[in-house]
């Protein structure tokens, strides 16, 4: 197993941790399980020493592990018996201003939520969200309209003159 250095994992988490924190947070509306995702994801790309054939396809593997291990939480026995923290007290979050069209995003189902942030706020393309969710292009194609047409009715049809 390759052993890793303080720099190579210092540029893991300045690179990555923003992206894994924001998409973490999509799937899961709390700040401390999405901080538990990043370590998780750090944690496994440092013990199985992945290699990569570009930063692109680090990037998607990156990508790919955290929205996985968000689905595994998600799907947990612990997660579906215990009440959301949100529900019992406020908690800190991403900066957003409540009328902007990312706290609209976060408020739709995550099947919408997680495609559309991907595509506008990380930049993706059908094909790649497709490839991280493990989902068919027609699919994510499908679900970016759905989540557009939600988010024009949301914002009184005013979201796609600005280009969510």
């Amino acid at each position: 197993m390759e052993r890793f250095t303080r720099e190579q994992a210092e540029r893991l988490v300045h690179t990555y941790a923003d992206l894994i924190l924001r998409l973490s947070y999509t799937y899961l509306k709390s700040t401390h399980d999405a901080e538990d995702i990043c370590q998780t994801v750090f944690l496994k790309y440092l013990t199985s020493a992945p290699q990569f054939e570009s930063s692109e396809h680090e990037k998607a593997w990156i990508l790919r592990t955290a929205a996985n291990a968000c689905k595994d939480i998600l799907k947990s026995a612990w997660w579906t018996r215990n009440c959301n923290i949100e529900a019992c007290a406020e908690i800190a979050q991403p900066d957003t201003e409540e009328d902007s069209v990312l706290a609209m995003v976060q408020t739709l189902p995550e099947k919408y939520r997680v495609p559309l942030y991907l595509h506008y706020y990380e930049g993706y393309q059908i094909r790649e969200i497709a490839e991280i969710l493990g989902e068919h292009p027609a699919t994510i194609n499908t679900r970016l309209d759905r989540g557009r047409k939600r988010l024009k009715q949301m914002l009184g049809g005013n979201c796609c003159e600005q280009g969510v």
